[in-house]
This record gives structure tokens, C-alpha cells and sequence, in this order.
């Protein structure tokens, strides 16, 4: 089969596209045919060895596709039922051996790239405002790069639930963008400082939680942006790690909260997944949740598209077109 793999960590340079042994499911696994793949900053991880894989690896953690085989013992699933999953790697291939732990069912009004594009930031954005810092109407919400593909999710679901959002973008373009989603502002972290805008735009008081996927270029920061007893959700690092956190800072600024939540915790159990996805699926379904595809690459273009989503030149999601 065709792949993209790495033999060795490195920039986008160290990606390989070319014939990889095709696997065969083994007990509990589904032999997935993958029509795309998604590309999220994880991939990145592994290509750079900020998180480390046995070598080598064929890269990816994201696809929808058919059910081409089943492994012993795999219930449940037929063989050309359309499928999607997240956090199972090795997605930028023709096929993939997954867990079928790992499979939900796509609906059948919801199109296979969609379903790519929605599982591992859609998931995500479900658990933040549903498990992480339960959203309630009338809360207020920061989230930063609002016009990334998990940002514009964070969006969409808090208005949904009726919070407000600040938003922070990068250009007028993106502001447009997260406002159109459902931010009641958007602040340019480019041209203002976006914790005097928050004081500003909360006359004072702050936020309930800050949803920061950016890490080092906007975490610390971040802090001053809470009330009292806020929570600080960091679930990214799009910029780099974060500087450590000195825990005596948390009580001086008002008894903060903070975490650095996964989406692999948050969808453990089968009933967890079912409902993060089911909901997400539906909402889909509904009209409530857009889901904004920004381009759609061949596979052989991985290492192009892993670039444009590390120079943050997207506003949504990327896949990758493989079957």
C-alpha cells in the first residue's frame, strides 16, 4: 500500500511517501479502506519526536473510511459499513489495521470527509466544553486561535450552549470568521494585548475559563485573564510548551485553576466516544455545527499540508484524500 511514514524524528523533510507493508487486523482490530485522513498538530508531535514512536512509523490519528476487514473476535461491524475514528495511529495510509474500540459509525447523512474532518477536533472541543469546564449559559470564555479547526468548534458549541465568547485571531480575515461562528468579540493578538482587551471588554472581572490550544505564546498571559477561581484549560501547544507554572501564582491571582487535559482520557470508555460523537454527529446532521473543511490534499502532499498547518496558514481543517 501507499503511506507516509518517518525512519527517523525531524521537520517536514523527514516524511516519507511511498510502499509500506499493508497490516492485517489481528484480534479486536478492523481493517480500515481510509478515504481521508485528518491532519492535526499531533501528527506534527510524532513527525518531530516531541512524542516519541517506534521506528518506523507510518503517521496520522484521524480517518473515516469502510470496513474493508474484520479481525478475530470484532462484533459489531460489517465489512463496506462507512467508519471514522481518532487517536488510533496511522491513518496517512491506504489501509489501517484500528481497533475497533476505537470505530463509531458514520450516519448516513453526514459525507466521510466531514466525518474526518470532525473526530479528533470535534471530540475535543466536545469534551472542553462539556467535561473539562462545563459551559453553562451566560458564562464567559476565552479561546484562543478561535479560527483554527478545534478553535472554530470551541465556537460554535459554546454559543450553542449559550456562553460568551472572546475570541483571539491572528488577521482581520480570521476575526470575521469567529464572529460569524458565534464570538461576541475578536481580538487581533497581533496589534492588541488581549488581556487589556479582555479587562476591557468584561469591565474588570475577567473569564470563567480560558481554552488555550497555543501554549507558550499565550499561556502565562492567559492567567490574568480569570476571574477569581477560573480555570485555565491547556489542551495545546500549537506555539511550543509552555514556561513551567509556579503553583504560588495560582493563589495570588485569585485561587486559579489549571489543567492539561487529552482527548485520549476524555474518550477511555465506549460510552464516552459514543456520546462525544453521537452528539457531534448529530449536531452535524442538524445544521447546528459546520464543520469548515480549508483543503483537501492527495496523500502524497502530507509533508505541504503538516506546513501550512504549523505556519497557521488555515482557518479550518485539513485532510488528506486518500481512497
Amino acid at each position: 500500500m501507499r503511506a507516509v511514514y518517518i525512519e527517523q524524528p525531524g521537520g517536514i523533510d523527514a516524511m516519507r511517501y511511498g510502499d509500506f507493508p499493508t497490516p492485517q487486523p489481528g484480534p479486536g482490530e478492523v481493517l480500515v479502506k481510509i478515504a481521508f485522513s485528518g491532519v492535526n498538530f499531533i501528527d506534527t508531535y510524532h513527525r518531530s519526536g516531541l512524542y516519541k514512536l517506534p521506528l518506523p512509523a507510518v503517521i496520522g490519528s484521524e480517518a473515516s473510511g469502510t470496513v474493508e476487514k474484520l479481525g478475530e473476535g470484532v462484533t459489531g461491524f460489517k465489512p463496506g459499513e462507512h467508519v471514522a475514528y481518532t487517536l488510533a495511529r496511522g491513518s496517512y495510509a491506504e489501509f489501517h489495521a484500528v481497533p475497533a474500540s476505537n470505530l463509531v459509525k458514520i450516519p448516513d447523512n453526514v459525507e466521510d470527509a466531514t466525518a474526518a474532518a470532525s473526530m479528533l477536533q470535534g471530540c475535543t472541543a466536545h469534551y472542553l466544553t462539556h467535561s473539562t469546564f462545563p459551559l453553562k449559559k451566560g458564562q464567559t470564555a476565552l479561546v484562543h486561535a478561535a479560527a483554527g479547526g478545534t478553535g472554530r468548534l470551541i465556537v460554535q458549541i459554546a454559543a450553542m450552549i449559550g456562553a460568551r465568547v472572546i475570541a483571539t485571531v491572528g488577521s482581520e480575515a480570521k476575526a470575521k470568521l469567529t464572529l460569524s461562528d458565534g464570538a461576541s468579540d475578536a481580538i487581533l493578538y497581533n496589534s492588541q494585548d488581549f488581556v487589556a482587551e479582555v479587562k476591557r471588554l468584561t469591565d474588570g472581572k475577567g473569564v470563567e475559563v480560558v481554552y488555550d490550544g497555543v501554549g507558550q505564546a499565550t499561556l502565562l498571559k492567559g492567567f490574568d485573564c480569570l476571574k477569581p477561581r477560573g480555570m485555565m484549560v491547556a489542551f495545546g501547544q500549537s506555539s511550543g510548551p509552555a514556561a513551567p507554572i509556579d503553583l504560588l501564582m495560582l493563589s495570588q491571582k485569585g485561587s486559579l485553576y489549571v489543567t492539561r487535559p487529552t482527548l485520549f482520557t476524555y474518550i477511555a470508555s465506549r460510552e464516552d466516544l459514543e456520546w462525544r460523537s453521537s452528539d457531534m454527529f448529530r449536531w452535524i446532521g442538524e445544521g447546528k455545527l459546520k464543520i469548515n473543511i480549508d483543503k483537501i490534499y492527495p496523500l502524497a502532499e502530507a509533508a505541504q499540508a503538516q506546513a501550512d498547518l504549523e505556519g497557521r496558514k488555515t482557518t479550518g481543517k485539513l485532510l488528506l484524500k486518500v481512497g
